[in-house]
């Protein structure tokens, strides 16, 4: 884990190091999180998750010095040639509710 000192060099880090494989963010702003997983330059984000990447069918391997060859190597992915994908994998905890709705809203 590395902190950085601002927001600039929290994307500066990862997208300067020689493997792109993957990071994760933790904030409540929503507007951060979608500027970092667009602007980053990793072939994985976590936004509030501390692994990127939670099960097989999602790519995994990274960007620049991680990959591994053409293609990333789990997935749909394999089946892609040269595409650049990158996996935004995103947690939204919130205590603002005081209850939960299980019900589909209709115009009746």
């Amino acid at each position: 884990m590395v902190r950085a000192a601002d927001y600039e060099e929290a994307l500066r880090l990862p997208s300067g190091h020689e493997y792109g494989n993957g990071v994760a963010i933790f904030t409540r702003d929503g507007d951060a999180a979608r500027d970092f997983a667009a602007r980053v330059d990793t072939g994985m984000v976590g936004v509030n998750v501390p692994i990127p990447v939670p099960i097989a069918y999602y790519t995994f391997g990274g960007w620049k010095a991680s990959g591994f060859g053409d293609l990333n190597q789990h997935g749909t992915d394999v089946f892609r040639f040269y595409t650049k994908t990158e996996t935004v994998t995103s947690r939204w905890p919130s205590g603002i509710k005081d209850e939960s709705s299980f019900v589909i809203p209709t115009m009746a």
